[in-house]
């Protein structure tokens, strides 16, 4: 993916949330925003998956 697609994709995660943020404003769960914004990915076009295991190394440290 070269800077240019990467930078159109960031573009339009930025407006998707944007546009959550405008419709919803602040306060509301978390989890309120998480199912909205997926949904704006979605009418965008953009594949996305919520609330994926990461597993995270720091400094001898581990976490699932």
């Amino acid at each position: 993916m070269s800077i240019s697609e990467i930078d159109c994709v960031a573009s339009q995660i930025v407006d998707a949330a944007y546009r959550v943020h405008k419709k919803l404003g602040p306060g509301l769960l978390e989890r309120v925003y998480e199912v909205c914004l997926a949904h704006e990915l979605e009418k965008a076009g953009l594949n996305n998956e919520r609330q994926l295991a990461v597993p995270i190394k720091y400094e001898g440290l581990e976490f699932d």
